[in-house]
């Protein structure tokens, strides 16, 4: 069956941001890659007839998304691994590349190797350096989830994103991320049912005393309650859901609580509390859309903790697993989830640096939406990219002897940096990583502004320039990989403020994950509270632009403008595909 690109335009890549043929190839792979999963043998729930039924999430005004419940992604990880290990693949485990090599062969510049720290073998007196020469490599690790204070990435997240960068690889939309209610002890997404539920939100002060403060947000029952009904469907923080008594001024609700020093908690025990003259909670005085769901899904029980249990007990049995009793109060926060933006690619998911390929969160190809369709563009591009390898520079490495010889220099630099950081009187790796996420979750969240982000790009520089001159303090060989990652960390809140940086410099204002407070901006937050956080209205101009980081050998930042490239007109004829197909021709640069 064919797409034809006129047709799917607006469903494509009109959210902004996103590269027309990437978007046309991303939806073309989207029913392999789903399949390929299923396969695999991930259990998504199908129907009798064998559909795979849908349903609404992060904006999508469609039911296009699916779920094998709360464990989706570890069911991905479990079935892909055991295909791995049936396949013999060599697995080197503990292994953290801590630098990419590259030099130049047959006059062009390129990734020939990884130096990597074996963590058995740290307390060696090579410190456990090991040397991987290596014909293509593919980044598949994440997003750095380690770079904000308020995060619901797994503890220890780095990703390779500021590895990548540090080598000079381009960055893609480094300023496009996403924010949402998550718990903070053990962190989990609170998406989906955990929202349509209708918990009741506090907060509480240090003398312990509570407070339901989204009643100070909307003018009556009805409105608070249903605007935490979407959440559910509409879990990413949204720059456009501030307006009119949106969903998303439950998360600046909580964002305040916050920053006036209170602790925020979902009770699933207990409805809404109203304050004085909203009239109390009903399931029967929902929004029409709220109502009709629960009712439709049977989940009219008394209490959000026996909606939840009625319809998703699953989600409760994961907080159950890790010691979390629903009975009690949650603390929650507005999070970083996602980097929409990543490594620049090409058409086969390959990178600026020729033989590096970037797939899934580390690949800059999700434009601006909030959410949406991470997990695909994971499964499409690591397919893409296998293709091209296995066609294209499926080749025999370099010796040995030959990627010493060429990165001999690189080599010593790190060495010498070791060096500098097992004897340095510096601050320590948790000192810098904490400054590095308070930052980013200052300046790089959801409310950003000209003036913060300028004093935080300089101030993210300043940092990067003092670790190369001085290291990082490290206690032992053990802290090395740590100091390390927290060193790539840096590298990348740098690039990633300099971007921000740039688009609001330029006019760039609110959208998506984020606003841009503006005291001129043309919008407001209007609520029961009165009038607040003047912000800039979106540039619609600017969802055709694409930003690409670049960051040089002194810290400083490139961020330059192009355009996006428009959806391809694909009118291939089966005989000549066929012919180009069997031939290799597919995978020419054009």
């Amino acid at each position: 069956m064919m797409l034809r690109p006129r047709r799917c335009k607006i469903l494509l890549y009109d959210g902004g941001m996103m590269h027309g043929d990437l978007a046309y190839i991303e939806a073309l792979g989207s029913a392999p890659a789903f399949f390929h999963l299923v396969r695999n043998g991930v259990q998504f729930p199908f129907n009798r007839f064998g559909a795979y039924v849908g349903y609404k999430t992060d904006h999508d005004p469609r039911q296009r998304a699916t779920s094998a419940g709360p464990k989706t992604s570890i069911q991905m990880v479990q079935t892909s691994l055991a295909q791995v290990k049936r396949n013999g693949t060599t697995i080197f485990d503990k292994h953290e590349i801590i630098d990419l090599l590259t030099a130049e062969v047959d006059g062009e510049k390129r990734l020939v190797g990884a130096l990597a720290i074996d963590k058995n073998r740290r307390e060696d007196d090579t410190c456990g350096l090991v040397l991987f020469v290596v014909e293509n490599l593919i980044l598949a690790t994440g997003g750095p989830g380690e770079m904000y204070a308020r995060s619901v990435y797994p503890p220890g997240q780095v990703g390779s994103i500021g590895l990548a960068l540090a080598e000079g690889v381009v960055g893609n939309n480094l300023l496009e991320s996403q924010y949402g209610l998550a718990s903070v002890g053990f962190r989990w997404n609170l998406s989906g049912t955990y929202m349509q539920v209708i918990p009741r939100f506090f907060s509480v002060d240090e003398k312990g005393t509570e407070r339901d403060f989204l009643a100070d947000y909307f003018p009556t029952m009805k409105e608070e309650a249903s605007a935490i009904f979407l959440k559910g469907y509409q879990w990413p923080f949204h720059a456009s859901r501030l307006q009119d008594l949106g969903s998303s001024v439950v998360d600046l609700a909580v964002q305040n609580e916050l920053a006036a020093g209170r602790k925020v908690f979902l009770d699933f025990n207990a409805n809404p509390i109203p304050s004085e003259g909203m009239g109390g909670f009903s399931l029967e005085n929902l929004s029409d859309e709220a109502w009709r769901y629960l009712e439709r899904s049977r989940a009219l029980q008394d209490t959000p903790y026996e909606r939840l249990a009625w319809m998703n007990q699953p989600s409760i049995d994961i907080y159950q697993e890790h010691g979390v009793d629903l009975h009690e109060p949650l603390e929650v926060a507005v999070c970083a989830q996602h980097n929409n933006g990543g490594l620049r690619p090409d058409i086969w998911w390959r990178t600026s640096l020729p033989h590096l390929f970037a797939v899934g969160e580390v690949c800059g190809t999700h434009g601006i939406r909030p959410g949406g369709s991470a997990l695909n563009a994971g499964q499409v591009g690591a397919l893409r990219a296998a293709q091209y390898i296995k066609n294209r520079c499926d080749s025999t490495p370099l010796k040995a002897e030959t990627v010493l010889e060429l990165t001999g220099g690189r080599i010593k630099e790190r060495l010498t940096a070791i060096k500098r950081y097992l004897s340095s009187t510096a601050r320590t790796s948790n000192d810098v990583r904490k400054e590095v996420q308070e930052r980013m979750s200052a300046e790089g969240g959801f409310i950003r502004s000209l003036e913060g982000s300028r004093k935080a790009t300089q101030e993210a520089r300043d940092l990067c320039l003092a670790i190369r001159k001085s290291g990082i303090k490290v206690e032992g060989k053990a802290g090395l990989s740590h100091a390390i990652q927290t060193e790539h960390l840096a590298t990348a809140h740098l690039a990633f403020l300099a971007t921000i940086r740039e688009y609001v410099k330029n006019g760039g204002g609110s959208r998506g994950g984020y606003v841009v407070q503006d005291e001129a901006g043309k919008l407001l937050v209007k609520t029961k509270r009165g009038e607040e956080l003047p912000h800039r209205s979106e540039d619609p101009s600017k969802k055709k632009e694409i930003l690409e980081t670049k960051v040089g050998r002194d810290f400083n930042v490139e961020v330059k403008t192009v355009p996006v490239r428009t959806i391809p007109e694909d009118d291939s004829w089966f005989e000549t595909t066929w012919k180009e197909f069997r031939e290799g021709g597919i995978f020419n640069d054009y």
